[in-house]
C-alpha cells in the first residue's frame, strides 16, 4: 500500500512540475514587418495602441523595420526581404509600400495605414470586401484635394494656378494630383505639379513654380524633408499654401487640413490584433477617415498680407495666433 501511495505522490509531483514547465514557457512572439517609405522607426501611436491592446515588444510581438529612405527603386527589394523573413504580418505605411508587399506575396496579411485609392490601385476589390490579404486604412484623397483648393480659393478669391509639391515616383500622388483635377476645374483652378527628388531639389521646385506663374501651393507628403524648410522657402516666395498634415501649420505653413492622423496609426493597431487573432484581411472591410480638421496660423497669414474670412476661422478646429 506504501508502494501505491508513494508512486501516487511521485505521479502527482512529475504532473504538477510538468504544468509549471509549461506555464512558464515564454509566449510566442509574432513577428510584425513595418515597411514605409522613409523614417529610421515605426509610428510611435501605432507602437502605444499595440501595448495598450496587450502587446510588448520582446515579450509577444517584434518589429522587423524597413524604410526605403525616399527612393522609390528600394521597395520591390525590402518588401521581398520581409517575405525572405517570413514575418506573420506587414504592416505598409502609405501606398506604395503596400503595392509593393502585395507584389511580394499573397500568403503574408498586410496592414495599408493610408491606401491612396486601395481599389484603383489594386490593392483590395472593395472596402466591404477587400478579397485578398490586404485590409487596413484608406485616405480619400480627391475629396481633400478638393477641399484644400476650395479653402484655399476663399481665403484667395484670384487664385488661379496651385502649384503641387510632391516626391517623385508615387503611385498616391499620382491618383491625388488626378482625383483634385475635377474639383479643381470647377474652382477655375489649373494644378501645376513640381515633382522632387530630395532636399537638394527645393530651391529649384520653387523657381519652377515662379516661372509656371503659381499663386498658392498644396504640399502633398515630404516625408524625409523638413516641413520647416519648405514652409520658410514658401513664405519667401510669398504662396499662401495648404497641406494634408498637420504639422504643416507649426512649421510656419498657412492651413492644415486633414484626418488626425494619430487616429489612423491607432485604428491600424486594432487591424494587426484583429488578424493575429484569426480573422483574414479578405473578411475585414477597409476603413476611410471620418473627421477632418482644419488648422490655420493667423501669423503666417499676417506675414503674407492675407485676411482670413471670418467664415473660414469659423470653421477651423485650430489657430495659431
Amino acid at each position: 500500500m506504501r508502494k501505491v501511495i508513494a508512486g501516487l505522490a511521485v505521479s502527482l509531483l512529475l504532473f504538477a512540475l510538468s504544468f509549471a514547465s509549461e506555464a512558464q514557457q515564454p509566449e510566442k512572439i509574432r513577428w510584425i514587418g513595418y515597411f514605409t517609405g522613409s523614417g529610421s522607426l515605426p509610428n510611435q501611436a501605432f507602437v502605444q495602441a499595440l501595448r495598450d491592446l496587450g502587446y510588448v515588444e520582446g515579450k509577444n510581438i517584434g518589429f522587423v523595420f524597413r524604410s526605403a529612405e525616399g527612393q522609390s527603386e528600394r521597395y520591390d527589394g525590402l518588401a521581398a526581404e520581409l517575405v525572405r523573413m517570413k514575418v506573420d504580418i506587414i504592416v505598409a505605411d502609405f501606398t506604395s509600400p503596400a503595392l509593393a508587399a502585395k507584389k511580394a506575396t499573397s500568403r503574408i496579411p498586410i496592414v495599408m495605414t493610408n491606401g491612396t485609392d486601395p481599389i484603383g490601385t489594386g490593392l483590395i476589390t472593395s472596402l466591404a470586401q477587400p478579397g485578398g490579404n490586404v485590409s487596413g486604412l484608406t485616405n480619400i484623397s480627391g475629396e481633400l484635394g478638393g477641399k484644400g483648393l476650395q479653402l484655399l480659393t476663399e481665403i484667395v478669391p484670384k487664385l488661379n494656378r496651385v502649384a503641387i509639391l510632391s516626391t517623385t515616383g508615387g503611385v498616391a500622388d499620382d491618383v491625388f494630383v488626378k482625383e483634385t483635377e475635377v474639383p479643381g476645374r470647377a474652382l477655375g483652378v489649373q494644378l501645376v505639379r513640381v515633382r522632387i527628388q530630395g532636399p537638394d531639389d527645393l530651391e529649384d521646385a520653387f523657381r519652377a513654380m515662379t516661372k509656371e506663374r503659381a499663386n498658392g501651393l498644396f504640399v502633398r507628403l515630404l516625408t524625409f524633408i523638413p516641413f520647416k524648410r519648405v514652409a520658410d522657402l514658401t513664405m519667401k516666395n510669398r504662396l499662401p499654401s495648404i497641406a494634408q498634415q498637420h504639422p504643416w501649420t507649426d512649421a510656419g505653413g498657412l492651413m492644415s487640413y486633414g484626418a488626425d492622423p494619430g487616429l489612423i496609426y491607432r485604428r491600424a493597431a486594432t487591424y494587426v490584433d484583429k488578424i493575429l487573432k484569426g480573422p483574414k484581411p479578405a473578411d475585414l472591410p477597409v476603413e476611410a477617415p471620418t473627421k477632418f480638421e482644419l488648422r490655420i496660423n493667423l501669423k503666417t497669414a499676417k506675414q503674407l498680407d492675407l485676411t482670413i474670412p471670418q467664415s473660414v476661422l469659423a470653421r477651423a478646429d485650430r489657430v495659431i495666433k
